[in-house]
């Protein structure tokens, strides 16, 4: 696979996991009964493996890792930033809709900081769209 259908099957998977959360989130928020469905567990563990392998692929690719870039480093930090509030706030284990909307919310600006990262090729991110 070339660097280029990597890049566009990686944003392709960078869409479809961030509207799948967004979705998710206010489900779990306001109608957790429609959260039911096994496969709507199912599907995210494949879009976000998918994305994980070809963000890898692409880094081999075009030798760029995080820890030797600025930009992949805050990438990744924002990422684990993402998982840790999303978890907590599609989890079962936070019992007050006020936490969870919070870590949702947190978790929403982790992800909006990830791409904004990843357009500017800076760690800066939204910061760096003025320079």
């Amino acid at each position: 696979m070339t660097y280029i259908s990597l890049k566009y099957l990686h944003v392709g998977c960078v869409i479809v996991s961030g509207a799948g959360f967004f979705l998710r989130g206010l489900c779990r928020l306001f109608a957790p009964q429609l959260l039911k469905p096994r496969w709507l567990r199912v599907v995210p563990h494949v879009v976000d493996t998918l994305l994980l392998a070809s963000a890898v692929a692409m880094a081999v690719i075009s030798t760029q890792y995080p820890l030797a870039q600025a930009w992949l480093t805050a990438k990744v930090v924002g990422l684990l930033v993402y998982i840790g509030c999303g978890m907590v706030a599609l989890g079962r284990g936070t019992r007050t809709p006020a936490w969870r909307a919070f870590f949702f919310i947190a978790a929403l600006l982790a992800y909006a900081y990830i791409v904004s990262a990843a357009l500017t090729r800076s760690p800066l991110g939204p910061l760096a769209l003025g320079r």
